[in-house]
């Protein structure tokens, strides 16, 4: 399965770690965040990678070329950081059929397999993993709303009063029609197309949704105090990543 990288950041809340590369260069326990996704998404069984770059593309490039541990790298470039949805369709020319999606600053070490095997199985048009965080954190995320039968009825993209305190991660697996529901999204309030937004329409027209709950963890590296915790989760654990069948 093809897989699509996020890399295109200038991770201004990362600086001063950013002032000289790209967000996605910033280490993690002496590993740069983006070897730590493409290893990820290596284990789950990535065909190819596609990443969508931007900030300071020319140091990502030169340093991967065109493979990571012989998996070929296709490169799309993001002119404008106008959000997660708009970096998405930049991948579209490249993307053959099914895809996974992964943010390029976020640490994982989960069942990122589950989602794919979910996928495959179900067809669905989006699957994603989910997590519990703190209501007074979950308006930083993607916000999930339920109905008593625990269906997804809702996503609201940092919502002030959140529905409640299940949040979308940093992956996910699509099938083609979330380019088509990215292109209807409109702006949001900060001026981006937001990819929640996207999924929300594949909810509202119908469409086939899993949400699975997070067994494991992740940390979001967007100020630097999060590249200290991450390393120090790290040193004290291994990778656990989910296999795919």
């Amino acid at each position: 399965m093809q897989a699509v990288v996020l890399a295109a950041g200038k991770g201004t809340r990362l600086r001063p770690l950013t002032e000289d590369k790209p967000k996605v260069l910033v280490e993690v326990d002496g590993t740069p965040l983006i070897e730590d996704v493409f290893d990820n998404l290596l284990e789950i069984g990535a065909t190819e990678f596609i990443v969508v770059v931007g900030y300071q593309k020319e140091q990502i490039i030169e340093r991967y070329g065109d493979e990571y541990e012989d998996v070929p790298i296709t490169y799309a470039h993001q002119r404008e950081q106008l959000g997660l949805a708009h970096a998405i369709l930049q991948a579209e020319p490249h993307i053959d059929d099914d895809f996974m999606l992964m943010l390029g600053d976020n640490i994982f070490r989960g069942n990122l397999g589950d989602v794919v095997n979910r996928q495959q199985e179900e067809r669905a048009d989006a699957a994603f993993l989910v997590e519990e965080v703190p209501y007074e954190e979950a308006s930083r995320y993607g916000v999930l709303d339920t109905n008593e039968y625990g269906e997804i009825v809702e996503v609201v993209e940092k919502p002030d009063e959140p529905p409640s305190n299940l949040v979308m991660t940093g992956f996910y697996t699509f099938t083609p029609a979330i380019f088509h529901a990215c292109h209807l999204v409109q702006p949001s309030d900060r001026g981006e197309y937001e990819l929640p937004d996207a999924i929300d329409l594949l909810i509202q027209s119908g469409r086939t949704i899993d949400a699975i709950r997070m067994d494991g963890w992740r940390i979001d590296v967007g100020y630097p105090e999060d590249q200290e915790t991450a390393t120090e989760r790290l040193q004290g654990d291994s990778p656990v990543a989910s296999q795919t069948e």
